[in-house]
């Protein structure tokens, strides 16, 4: 063996210290980035090879509150969807499998459940996942719930339960969530979010960019008009900026909408049921003719003009709990415009943004399209939602494509003889706590469990909207409710109880105007701090309601300050907001 003069092997030996100290400090810079950059990972498991991360870092330290800039997903789960109920009943809303795991491990797409054993592409050893005190359930000590399944009533301590629908078990979460963010945190966050933006800069500089950056200044510095007679100034953080926002966007923005993508999952709108915004605004951006242009060059921002609901539909194999080809199915899609159109490129995707309603829309567009900007309804802070930037979208049951209005309106305040009211399915934790404490407790609280099917049951139902002071809107599977919207439409103030729901148009409205925010934790005290409402301040949020319905309501042809304005209003105004100049 050839022998190296010592000077040469002493050379030898530095270059080598050098090349790892080299390897060493690349590795802490990258560690560190991808800490500035959550949720798109976990640093240290990103640095292997062909590692895909399905979810998202979470920090487990027990001292970590949402107070800090960055949201995280604290769960993965899994959906076995019944087709039917979307299509033909829709009283009924879409049902869910949950799986909530420790946020310390890490599991595969692919979990599933066979009986009461859990099983997983990756070894899962038992202490991982746990069915606290599960009994076996038999035909004596179940109850049907409205959806067709069979609970058993645990109590409210407890972290899981077993369904059994159609001689299956099936696991759902009864668990809270494990971190929370109350709304004067996220009031913060969006202030820091304002002043700090963490967008992706462009590539190259354009004229467009220019009139982004100019809206930008007017917007800051927007006149004051506290007097303005068609807006009622207390619904709005800062009306006059709304107000000159709104402007700047009628007279400015212009948008392009892709024409690739196969029908149904694109460009075929949804009009009833439970996922009808995002059909709604599909309709109406594709045919509007002020905003959109053919030409992309002359394009603010660019519409995915997909379908969340047609994608689960068509690609999810039922009963399989595995939703990664619909993830791949809009990675595909994303790749095809960024090789076609030059757009993509040059901002990332952060001038692009898509309208989505279904709960698997956050996760079937995280990775590929983590820079668009996402107007989701399930805006939970907590499964990959960013304030400031994303747009909580209103979730609208619609019943009537033709007439989305029909039966809008409410009763006076001085025939709303019921002072508080609920009744539906009890899907999720919640509903169960919140009926475990007043179902059948006070005459003045009307909190019921699911109605009964039919025509004559809707109508029962919109009454009662009708007829109270205050409608609860608890959350089910997920932060949001289409009880949110359904409350304003009859002129009943909501009552929000969901930790980590961002509400829709969040970045302009100021929802203490007109609704009642509720911690989870505080169910038991409801009707005292329902009660603790004087008069006057009910009449206050009473007028707020009626004022503020104008922004949640579908109409065939968009009318100014309606729905359809008020989500693509949100969308240009967080643009602004976060777009970072060359």
């Amino acid at each position: 063996m050839k022998k190296y003069p010592i000077q040469f092997q002493v050379i030898h030996q530095i270059m080598k210290r050098r090349w790892l100290l080299i390897v060493v400090l690349v590795a802490t810079i990258h560690l560190f980035c991808q800490t500035l950059m959550l949720p798109y990972g976990t640093a240290l498991l990103s640095l292997l090879p062909d590692h895909d991360n399905t979810l998202y870092f979470a920090r487990i330290s027990k001292n970590y509150t949402l107070d800090d800039d960055f949201q995280e997903e604290s769960t993965e789960f899994v959906e076995d969807v019944n087709l039917g109920e979307a299509f033909v009943d829709e009283s009924s809303e879409i049902t869910h499998e949950l799986l909530s795991v420790d946020i310390s491990n890490k599991f595969e797409d692919g979990i599933s459940i066979n009986s009461t054993i859990i099983t997983s592409k990756a070894e899962v050893k038992p202490e991982v996942v746990t069915v606290d005190n599960v009994k076996s359930l038999t035909e004596s000590d179940v109850n049907k719930s409205g959806d067709g399944l069979q609970s058993q009533n645990f109590p409210i301590n407890e972290k899981y339960v077993l369904f059994r629908s159609d001689g299956k078990k099936q696991l759902r979460c009864l668990m809270p969530p494990k971190s929370v963010m109350y709304n004067d945190q996220m009031n913060r966050l969006l202030v820091r979010q304002r002043t700090s933006s963490r967008a992706m800069r462009p590539r190259s500089s354009s004229v467009r960019d220019q009139e982004i950056v100019a809206s930008k200044v007017q917007i800051t510095n927007a006149p004051s008009r506290i007097a303005d007679q068609e807006l009622y100034a207390p619904l709005y953080r800062n009306v006059s900026m709304f107000i000159r926002s709104y402007e700047l966007m009628e007279r400015t923005l212009k948008v392009y909408v892709y024409k690739e993508g196969d029908k149904p999952i694109f460009h075929q709108p949804i009009l009833k049921g439970l996922y009808a915004s995002e059909g709604w605004f599909m309709k109406l951006m594709e045919g509007n003719k002020r905003f959109v242009v053919k030409d992309p060059k002359k394009a603010h921002l660019y519409y995915i003009p997909f379908s969340a609901r047609m994608l689960q539909h068509k690609l999810y194999v039922r009963n399989s709990h595995n939703r990664t080809n619909l993830r791949d199915f809009l990675k595909v899609y994303a790749e095809k415009i960024a090789a076609k159109y030059p757009f993509w490129n040059r901002t990332g995707g952060a001038d692009h943004f898509l309208v989505a309603c279904h709960d698997w829309a956050a996760y079937e567009t995280r990775h590929h399209m983590e820079r668009c900007i996402k107007a989701l309804c399930n805006a939970d802070v907590t499964a990959g939602f960013k304030i400031g930037r994303d747009v909580s979208l209103p979730e609208c049951y619609v019943r009537s494509a033709r007439n989305p209005l029909r039966d809008l309106g409410g009763k006076p305040a001085s025939e709303r003889h019921i002072f508080a009211f609920y009744a539906g399915n009890m899907h999720g934790y919640l509903r169960k706590i919140l009926l475990e404490y007043w179902n059948n407790k006070d005459v003045n609280m009307k909190i019921l469990g699911p109605m009964p099917a039919g025509v004559a049951s809707k109508m029962n139902y919109i009454e009662h909207m009708k007829s109270s002071k205050y409608c609860l809107c608890p959350k089910g599977y997920e932060v949001n409710s289409p009880r949110v919207v359904e409350a304003i439409f009859y002129e009943c103030v909501p009552v929000l109880i969901s930790d980590n729901f961002v509400p829709p148009f969040f970045e302009v409205l100021n929802w203490d105007a007109f609704s009642v925010i509720v911690a989870e934790k505080d169910v038991p005290d409801l009707k005292n701090i329902l009660s603790a409402i004087t008069d006057e301040r009910y009449r206050e949020l009473e007028f707020g309601v009626k004022k503020v319905r104008r922004h949640f309501l579908w109409h065939v042809k968009p009318v100014k300050y309606d729905l359809f304005h008020m989500t693509l209003h949100s969308i240009w105004y967080n643009r602004v907001f976060q777009f970072k100049p060359r």
